[in-house]
């Protein structure tokens, strides 16, 4: 395994190493440097809050070193369980109360039994391997964002109808840019915390991917991956020191507003509400909707499911309905429209309640595992895998985590953390 590792990263390495050295990334590092240098000196930037500010945040223990605490994917549905506008049925209610427990236990008692003063047996990654893979990746999405909006005559953000064109076989390979951001934002800090550059530095260049994240999603009319960019670089600066707790909450706050101001102003334009309609209601329906189909799930799934495993195997290019759109198939016999089933409706449909538990506490063991391994080294790769598992899971609490490279990001968590687990033990 680590031959094939050595090759792969040596390649890789040589195809950054040359596209760095090109014409234009010359000139488009020249260019970003210049800005950078201008950024770090700006009177500007002294006008800009410090990190203390609302410094009463920091005196909450839970806010100052456990708000990306796996459990937060427990409070963040509960929350989205709030927003409904109907009470859940009984059924529903067990397989919630089943699944947040298999969570709990998964993230916060199980990984107490593992690497228990083992930290030798972590793994660690080379920053300039780390960095080039990223950078690789990122080149690649940009390329199919070209390709994509090619093949449909137009940039979706400006023309909404030809969203519905874009092929999916050409737009997943764009939503690598996250996974690719991840990795070459964790080796920015990796600088950072190695002292070769600032931490203003280190700001302007997360700002700096995010834009470019923030460019090519937004044209392409996608909310989700932009979600996703976002959390990703404040969970990575957060952990990193180079995000204060501060600019998390206001963050967090501006992103649920813009979420309530978008859906609010689309369905306005759509004229599915009305003005006097509360804004709220958007996204209070949205998570109406989404429990209802969870509810249709959960009695179809019954103690032991329905579909054994189909669900979850049709995120497999190629499989004849995508996962959404089989919910769709299986609530309502419509398999045009994809439908969002919460992060356990695929669990519940294809297993039942025995593998929402099941299921679960696998998830949560996980990302327990994960963050202790984070909280135990403080490294930059291992913080960086960290984010993007826990931002795709707190997104899946809508969506489910159904698309097949979100599944593959997991798989390889999964094969890195065990590596380390299966070495503790030798």
């Amino acid at each position: 395994m680590s031959v094939i590792y050595s090759t792969l990263t040596s390649l890789i390495n040589k195809i950054s190493d040359e596209f760095h050295k090109s014409f234009l990334f010359t000139s488009i590092f020249t260019i970003l440097g210049f800005i950078e240098s201008q950024w770090v000196n700006s009177y500007f930037k002294k006008l800009y809050p410090s990190e203390n500010f609302l410094g009463f945040l920091n005196k909450n223990d839970i806010l100052k070193n456990h708000i990306f605490n796996p459990l937060i994917v427990i409070f963040l549905f509960s929350m989205f369980l709030l927003l409904s506008l109907n009470s859940l049925t009984l059924s529903l209610t067990m397989t919630l109360a089943i699944g947040f427990i298999a969570f709990f236990i998964g993230c916060t008692v199980l990984p107490r039994l593992f690497l228990n003063g083992k930290a030798n047996a972590i793994i660690r990654f080379e920053r300039k391997d780390i960095y080039s893979i990223g950078f690789c990746i990122i080149l690649i999405s940009i390329v199919f964002f070209f390709v994509s909006i090619a093949t449909v005559g137009g940039i979706p953000l400006l023309k909404p109808s030809i969203r519905y064109l874009l092929k999916p076989i050409f737009t997943m390979p764009v939503f690598l840019i996250i996974p690719g951001t991840c990795m070459v934002a964790s080796a920015y800090l990796k600088d950072f915390k190695d002292g070769e550059i600032a931490r203003s530095q280190a700001r302007f260049r997360f700002l700096v991917l995010l834009a470019i994240d923030c460019g090519i999603l937004l044209l392409l009319g996608y909310r989700t991956p932009l979600l996703a960019a976002f959390l990703i670089i404040i969970i990575i600066g957060f952990y990193g020191n180079i995000v204060s707790l501060w600019e998390v909450v206001i963050g967090a706050a501006i992103g649920v507003g813009a979420i309530i101001g978008i859906g609010y102003y689309r369905s306005l334009g759509e004229m599915t509400i009305t003005s006097s309609t509360n804004p709220f209601y958007t996204l209070q329906s949205r998570a109406d909707f989404t429990l209802h189909v969870l509810d249709l799930l959960d009695f179809i799934g019954g103690n032991f499911g329905l579909t054994h495993g189909k669900l979850l195997a049709s995120a497999i290019p190629g499989s004849d309905l995508g996962p959404r759109m089989m919910v769709g198939k299986l609530i309502a016999w419509r398999t045009e429209v994809t439908v969002t089933p919460t992060l356990l409706g695929q669990m519940v449909v294809d297993f039942g309640k025995f593998g929402v538990a099941v299921e679960m506490c696998i998830l949560g063991f996980i990302l327990g595992i994960g963050f202790k391994i984070m909280q135990m080294t403080k490294d930059f790769f291992y913080i960086g895998i960290y984010s993007l598992i826990l931002t795709y899971t707190i997104l899946g609490i809508e969506t489910g985590i159904l698309d097949i490279q979100v599944l593959l990001y997991f798989a390889v968590a999964i094969i890195i953390y065990l590596t380390c687990l299966v070495k503790s033990r030798n």
